[in-house]
């Protein structure tokens, strides 16, 4: 059976369709994939413990708090700045209040600016590496404690940043199972 000129460009049209939608499908993991391994994007890096190295030379961390439209909790830095020496840990809060009459989870999304201080910004602990669940009401101070690789000072393009910008951005997840069930009960007993 011989395909003809408008079912010819039916087949491409599907095909291409299907390539765009197996591309877009793929791009989110494949960019966090090339930010990890590049640095790009302000994506840190994650150790166990500290570093060995601790430089005279300093830096200024700076720490920034935004929320996704929708959320609705308020989250803010509790230091605006802070100057550390190069490999020294620091240890730095952000405060999240949970105004609303309900539970609420979240979960953080970071970056760091500028782009080349990515790859030399190293967490130990962070509360953006799991989800967070506010109780109606409840106020709590989040840690995040960090060090900036010393290679910073020897990078080609590192060693001119004097200033490093880290940013969260607090969204709205799904509660926890546990959680979900847990406010469904108390819905359900004020009913």
């Amino acid at each position: 059976m011989a395909v003809t000129g408008p079912q010819k460009t039916v087949v491409k049209l599907v095909g291409v369709v299907l390539v765009m939608g197996a591309l877009s499908w793929a791009s989110v993991p494949f960019y966090s994939w090339f930010c990890a391994v590049t640095g790009f994007g302000g994506v840190t890096n994650t150790a166990e413990t500290g570093s060995d190295v601790i430089l005279d030379q300093t830096i200024k961390v700076r720490f920034d708090a935004s929320k996704e439209r929708g959320m609705p909790w308020q989250f803010t830095p509790v230091q605006r700045e802070m100057e550390i020496r190069i490999g020294e840990t620091g240890l730095a809060f952000y405060e999240a209040y949970n105004p609303t009459d309900r539970p609420v989870a979240g979960q953080a999304n970071y970056n760091v600016a500028p782009y080349a201080a990515g790859s030399f910004f190293t967490k130990i602990d962070c509360f953006c590496f799991t989800e967070q669940v506010l109780e109606p009401g409840e106020r709590v101070q989040m840690p995040v404690t960090f060090y900036v690789d010393p290679e910073i000072v020897t990078d080609r393009e590192g060693k001119f940043v004097h200033t490093i910008t880290l940013s969260y951005t607090f969204h709205e997840i799904d509660l926890p199972e546990a959680q979900a069930a847990l406010a469904q009960d108390v819905k359900t007993n004020l009913n």
